[in-house]
């Protein structure tokens, strides 16, 4: 299908993830299904290996060397992972085990204590289930309202109904930055304005975006950030949440025990400072550095770079999937999406099309991606999703569209 000059050395990258030389009876593997975990380089799974052989200790309060040695080391992940993303204060990263759990904290840190009766939240329809239940049982428990910027044929939110939507009333939006079954990037920075024109605050989904872009908490100028280590060439059991630092100091913890405590008396209890506050309990220590050697990784790839690679064969696919007119891929056009392509073939069920494509060796998802609502939006039970990452290229798209046209043909 034509030769394609790379913007990375990818075949120079894929050395440094060993799974990728795998074969499933003689085919080699095509790792397509990197929204929902990407692969891990040889180094950041050296830096847990090291971590275990070398100093493997509880942190913060121990006196002895290796405690000290793993405190320091796990702290100073919180300053790599903030400057990834573009904050220099640690006090505003704070470690969970993943994105669900960093929305989850600010709904009941936040939400059950501030919203109630007359409040609205507001989301889009093409929210992330981690986003959308958590703060639809939130309201549910207070009172108050949500309610969902509709999004327009082409997979982009409608931001005219969205600076309808967003008024005085609303006291949370919160927003996918990038969408995993539509592949739309939502200009955030401009929903941020609105929110604080109108005095909420906003909420940002970064699952999709940190692994595939430069990603700037401040010159976006959101309240609270998340993301996942797992879809950035991370370990899986940390995420983060970034919140702005008068925010956090605000807001009481909403896990309590040991760690995350300043002073118990038999009548009372004192946070720690941030971010330790939050962080109740013995941390994720060796998942927590991994992620730090995640971030130096990407960063010595370029993150820019990344884009334009995983861009590049998200716009390709999307080309060469549609050729076909059975095929119907959801979202915006081949030209301005992020780095996967969500689809359908006609006659053919999604799981059907997976299981077909496993055997020629090409791992999708199918499914509805955690947006049953959005899929509702769409008329679409459920939807094969092929994604994207730095270590992918052509020939491996060419691999997808072959396999899908076998699929095809068992189904005509």
């Amino acid at each position: 299908m034509g030769v394609h000059s790379e913007t990375l050395d990818v075949a120079a990258l894929r050395e440094d993830f060993p799974v990728l030389d795998r074969e499933f009876d003689g085919t080699p593997l095509v790792y397509l299904d990197n929204a929902a975990t990407s692969q891990t380089p040889k180094r950041v799974v050296e830096s847990i290996t090291d971590y275990y052989y070398r100093y493997n200790a509880n942190v913060h309060r121990g006196i002895h060397s290796l405690s000290q040695e793993a405190s320091i080391a796990y702290e100073e992940a919180h300053d790599t992972v903030g400057e990834f993303v573009g904050t220099d204060r640690r006090e505003e990263i704070v470690f969970t085990k993943n994105t669900t759990e960093s929305m989850n904290t600010v709904a009941y840190a936040w939400g059950l204590n501030e919203l109630g009766p007359g409040d609205e939240v507001v989301l889009t329809e093409m929210e992330h289930h981690a986003s959308l239940v958590t703060w639809q049982q939130i309201a549910r428990r207070t009172g108050a309202e949500c309610k969902y910027i509709p999004i327009t044929d082409d997979g982009y939110l409608d931001m005219e109904a969205a600076r309808d939507l967003i008024t005085d009333d609303t006291e949370m939006v919160s927003v996918v930055h990038a969408s995993n079954t539509l592949g739309t990037v939502n200009p955030v920075r401009e929903l941020a304005d609105i929110a604080h024109d109108h005095g909420s605050y906003i909420f940002v989904d970064g699952a999709q975006s940190v692994p595939h872009q430069p990603v700037d908490v401040k010159a976006m100028d959101c309240d609270f950030f998340a993301f996942s280590g797992h879809k950035m060439c991370g370990p899986t059991g940390v995420g983060v949440l970034y919140g702005k630092e008068h925010l956090l100091e605000e807001m009481d913890p909403y896990l309590y025990g040991g760690m995350m405590i300043s002073k118990v008396t038999f009548e009372d209890s004192s946070w720690h400072e941030l971010p330790w506050k939050f962080e109740a309990g013995t941390p994720p220590i060796a998942q927590g550095i991994a992620l730090a050697e995640a971030c130096d990784y990407l960063d010595d790839v370029g993150m820019e770079r990344v884009h334009r690679h995983s861009t590049d064969l998200a716009r390709y696919a999307h080309e060469e999937l549609t050729a076909s007119d059975d095929v119907e891929v959801y979202g915006p056009p081949a030209d301005d999406r992020g780095p996967l392509v969500a689809f359908n073939v006609d006659g053919v069920h999604a799981h059907d099309l997976s299981s077909i494509v496993n055997d020629y060796g090409v791992a999708i998802r199918a499914g509805d991606h955690c947006t049953q609502p959005l899929h509702d939006v769409l008329g679409a039970t459920a939807s094969a999703r092929a994604s994207f990452y730095l270590y992918n290229t052509r020939e491996e798209v060419d691999a997808l569209v072959d396999a899908v046209d076998e699929a095809r043909q068992l189904f005509a």
